[in-house]
């Protein structure tokens, strides 16, 4: 049976149980038959539009089924699918079709309206399919505007596929400036699934709660992990917190995926006890998740199985914690999945010993192609593999490429893996290098906190001073909670020179970059510096 093609995830799982619930959204399902019947129509579809092989085709939806057959359909075209995060604006999704000249966008017609004006940047647009009908929609110059209904009654052959060839971009948050596209192969996103299915041990009969973003690796890997294996998932747009709970419990989830922001609301909450009876395990993805929530989550779901994860959208996943390892090594990232090697190297390509801080290194059929159209980018990232590091061969003449993350890690004696932090984002302070990551940990611990971001501004003494925003914790014991008690909590916890500079405590979520991260990188960019004098002029 055929399933080293992205599409043919669905495909194989049909084939086994054509019956079997693939995809659930609001209460309706698609059975795995229904969905490959429907991604089949959408290539014929998208081709029959005129779209070549390796063409882009947009995605800009909600989670809901269209999004599901788009995607895939795209991939069984021969295409190359890129999805949207439908929380981005007009400016931010028209950067994304321009910069990867995407040929066919499939979005709803709110989405259209708000989205038509900026669509004038988007020169190599041709058609725009609307998945709720052309009511009162009136075709203007640029991209032609269709119907989804009528566009699945045209057909024409699609492209040949080998798996090697692309078959999605995805677009990273843009921390550092404009976002990249992460170019992903047919290899890479089967690859991914078929290893992160094992070690969750999917299965048929699962149910996966997409919460995530689809846009984000980690959100799209709940689809293509349950067609690796037959599970059903469970789409899900939620608004606050508290749906989420009710979802796990309405629909029986057996595995949920989540980031730390939303584990941290999640575990201030009640729980019904009923769920760890069914969900099966807790995935943890973006970020390190803190030990006190940690600890409320299991305390919540005694059942359950954490799966504490790691990955990086130019390599799919890289790294879990088995959970029998949690009690442990809480704070490991665990070490490499299945298919993958992981690596910790100098500067000068060497193998760092144990407990040496070192870059993190992936190498295996997860790597993916490079950033869309940024030769700079991807040379800094896709390396070839030094000819000292584990696994280089000197008599292969073609060298072979691995992801240079830019994390710093170390790694212990018995190979597991412990992040430190990005090395774009460690604080120099003091003569010190500080990781925000361990001084945002140390926060949580205090329990004092509902969401903290750490970050270094400018000083004119220490060369950077550490600043600190944070959210009160809404059910502390003591009194309330502002700066001089967090304050007195850092200095019980934290050395002289990790001792922020700056407390600023503030009601409300702190922002979310668009897969659902804190966005320490806004809050530092709007922070204004009392240490440095500000030019009038």
């Amino acid at each position: 049976m055929n399933d080293h093609l992205l599409h043919q995830l669905v495909e194989a799982s049909a084939a086994r149980d054509p019956a079997a619930a693939a995809v659930s959204w609001q209460g309706r399902v698609l059975s795995y038959e229904m969905l490959a019947t429907q991604v089949e129509r959408f290539a014929g579809a998208v081709c029959a539009l005129g779209v070549r092989k390796s063409e882009r085709v947009g995605v800009y939806l909600d989670k809901r089924h269209e999004f599901v057959v788009s995607v895939f359909g795209a991939a069984a075209a021969g295409a190359v699918f890129v999805p949207v995060n439908p929380l981005l604006k007009s400016e931010q999704v028209a950067y994304i079709l321009a910069d990867c000249n995407v040929r066919v966008l499939v979005t709803s017609r709110d989405r259209y309206l708000g989205l038509r004006d900026a669509l004038t940047r988007c020169p190599d647009l041709a058609v725009v399919v609307l998945i709720d009908g052309l009511a009162d929609i009136e075709q203007r110059d640029g991209p032609r505007v269709v119907d989804w209904s009528a566009m699945l009654e045209d057909r024409a052959p699609t492209h040949r596929v080998i798996d090697g060839d692309m078959v999605s971009i995805l677009y990273t948050s843009g921390s550092t400036g404009k976002p990249k596209g992460v170019v992903l192969s047919h290899r890479n996103m089967v690859a991914g699934a078929k290893s992160v299915a094992s070690y969750l041990e999917n299965r048929p009969g699962d149910r996966l709660l997409a919460v995530l973003p689809l846009s984000f690796d980690a959100g799209f890997s709940q689809l293509s992990t349950a067609f690796a294996s037959g599970a059903t998932t469970v789409l899900m747009n939620y608004l606050l917190p508290r749906d989420v709970i009710n979802a796990l419990d309405r629909e029986k989830i057996t595995g949920l995926t989540a980031v730390p922001p939303l584990y941290i609301q999640l575990a201030a909450l009640p729980w019904p006890a009923t769920i760890t009876t069914h969900l099966r395990y807790f995935a943890n993805t973006g970020g390190r998740m803190p030990r006190a929530t940690l600890d409320a989550l299991r305390a919540h779901l005694p059942q359950t199985k954490p799966f504490l994860m790691y990955g990086l959208t130019e390599a799919f996943r890289s790294t879990f914690l088995p959970p029998d390892e949690v009690d442990r090594r809480p704070d490991s990232i665990g070490r490499a999945i299945p298919n993958a090697e992981i690596l910790v190297l100098r500067d000068d390509g060497s193998e760092c010993d144990d407990d040496e801080p070192g870059e993190l290194v992936h190498r295996g059929a997860l790597v993916g192609m490079g950033y869309w159209n940024d030769v700079e980018k991807t040379a800094e990232r896709y390396k070839p593999l030094p000819r000292a590091a584990d696994g280089a061969t000197a008599g292969l003449v073609v060298p072979e490429l691995a992801v240079f993350s830019g994390d710093s890690v170390r790694r212990d004696a018995e190979g597991y893996l412990y992040f430190i932090g990005r090395r774009d984002e460690m604080i120099k302070t003091s003569g010190y290098r500080v990781s925000p990551t361990e001084i945002e940990e140390a926060l949580y611990a205090t329990a004092l906190l509902g969401e903290v971001a750490a970050f270094g501004v400018e000083h004119p003494v220490l060369g950077q001073a550490i600043v600190v925003i944070a959210t009160p914790g809404e059910h502390v014991a003591d009194g309330p909670v502002d700066a001089e008690r967090v304050k007195r909590a850092c200095q019980k916890t934290l050395p002289a020179w990790m001792q922020p500079a700056v407390i600023e405590l503030r009601d409300g979520a702190l922002p979310r970059n668009p897969n659902g991260k804190i966005d320490r990188k806004a809050l530092s960019t709007a922070f204004v510096n009392p240490f440095v004098e500000t030019n009038p002029s």
